[in-house]
């Protein structure tokens, strides 16, 4: 019978593999760097290989784009802000429209406050029709430095927010300033007469329009929050009550009037869009856990 012999190691057999050991440690190490790394972290400092455009500028050649960026709206909005001024009139109309049916008139109290009134009209509409060529300069010129994952993210971000602005305005204009100046008709009715000053007049419902507005882009900052992993919408849902009383205490601050009920219907609206958000990001959060 032969008997089998025992097969002996070798040194190479025994010999563990540094070399594979030494090339996959690297690629470990940044992976867990990669895991490790907070959403803001992530955010600032984006890895390569998520960045589609491979464009190097000096910080001069960024400087100058800059520059020609902030130029051509700054012409954009000149040009527009003059454009209103040549229908200033028109739009003063406009605006009185609230409550010119209410017996309310204006007076001019010093020289030249109507035309100071005016081209404050002519300025603030100029501006707001200005706004598209100007965000359309702030996109072109963050663009480059954006991810694959954000420049999908970065059209319904900029579409909603301008979409949210423009509604905030019209809501104003259409509900909230009458209710407003309609209440403070009432009040003085039967007590005094409502002579009304061009200017104050106008200050009231410029401010309170564009406060507005700004308030409404509440979901935006909800859904970039929530893009960012900075925030879930289980802990916005979770912080309603907080946001019932914060609601309300932005309307005191951002409402020109004292009044309660003007408070009220921008404290309203406003605690809609957050909830809205909420659900907006989570539905966001399903997205993702699908993918």
């Amino acid at each position: 019978m032969h008997k089998c012999r025992p097969v002996q190691a070798t040194a190479q057999d025994e010999k563990p593999n540094y070399e594979d050991w030494n090339q996959a440690k690297p690629k470990a190490l940044k992976a867990t760097n990669q895991d490790d790394r907070s959403a803001i972290q992530k955010f600032l400092y984006p890895d390569p290989e998520e960045l589609p455009d491979d464009v190097e500028m000096t910080i001069w050649e960024h400087l100058e784009e800059l520059r020609e960026r902030v130029m051509v709206s700054a012409a954009a909005v000149s040009v527009a802000i003059l454009g209103c001024f040549c229908f200033s009139k028109d739009l003063v109309v406009f605006l009185e429209d609230p409550v010119a049916q209410q017996g309310v008139r204006f007076l001019q109290l010093s020289p030249g406050e109507y035309f100071f009134t005016t081209f404050k009209v002519a300025g603030y509409t100029g501006l707001l029709l200005g706004t598209p060529v100007v965000l359309y300069e702030v996109i072109e010129y963050v663009l480059p430095g954006l991810t694959k994952s954000e420049r999908k993210f970065l059209a319904p971000v900029v579409l909603g927010s301008s979409v949210l602005f423009y509604l905030g305005i019209l809501f104003s204009y259409q509900v909230l300033t009458p209710a407003a100046l309609n209440f403070f008709v009432s009040y003085a009715e039967g007590a005094v007469e409502s002579l009304w000053s061009i200017d104050q007049y106008f200050e009231f419902v410029l401010v309170l329009m564009l406060s507005t507005g700004l308030s409404f882009q509440v979901p935006v900052v909800q859904i970039l929050l929530g893009q960012l992993r900075i925030v879930s919408s289980e802990q916005m849902l979770g912080a309603w009550r907080y946001v019932l009383v914060g609601a309300v205490a932005a309307a005191a601050v951002l409402t020109p009037s004292t009044d309660p009920f003007t408070q009220m219907l921008l404290a309203t609206p406003l605690f809609g869009l957050y909830m809205g958000g909420a659900g907006a990001v989570r539905l966001i959060e399903g997205g993702r856990k699908l993918a």
